[in-house]
């Protein structure tokens, strides 16, 4: 199983999509370490530089239909490569979802007031995230401030979770 949480990469907006998390122009690397510079390379927000705000997390807090656009694995890839195993967010477009969990990664849900509360006690400062897979629980801690969250990780998710993603889970199982 992968290692979730670490220092948190707030992306305060919906919709970003797989070519803002890795631009189509650096799909031909035949490598994911190839991948890992050009992570969040073409995202644009006020303030954000993708390599200086990438670079040693291990969790990123956003909004809604996050990973929407074209269908591809690089966008996982290039997130785990830079040691990012956890997206949390209000939705995550199908395709990005399922292959986050394929890789043995977690896109995990909360309701836009929970991320509300989040951002609004938590962005902006030097926020790590803890994760509980057992008990379900998130917890974010900045300075003196803590907040736990709960999260679900259904069935098949959870087993691709603990057995590192699909293709660790098939070479145990068949």
């Amino acid at each position: 199983m992968k290692t979730f949480g670490g220092p948190v990469l707030f992306l305060d907006r919906n919709d970003i999509n797989t070519d803002e998390i890795i631009p189509a122009k650096y799909l031909t690397e035949n490598s994911r370490e190839a991948l890992k510079p050009f992570i969040l390379e073409d995202l644009k927000l006020p303030g954000f530089e993708s390599r200086r705000d990438a670079a040693g997390k291990g969790a990123i807090v956003t909004r809604g239909n996050f990973g929407c656009g074209s269908s591809r694995e690089h966008a996982p890839w290039v997130l785990e490569v830079n040691g990012i195993n956890i997206v949390i967010g209000e939705s995550f477009a199908r395709i990005f979802r399922q292959n986050m969990y394929n890789c043995g990664m977690i896109a995990a849900e909360l309701p836009q007031a929970v991320l509300d509360e989040i951002f609004r006690d938590f962005a902006g400062r030097e926020t790590t995230l803890t994760v509980d897979i057992r008990a379900e629980t998130f917890t974010f801690t900045a300075g003196g401030l803590e907040k736990t969250v709960p999260f679900t990780l259904q069935g098949f998710e959870r087993t691709l979770v603990e057995s590192g993603g699909w293709v660790e889970y098939a070479a145990s199982h068949y």
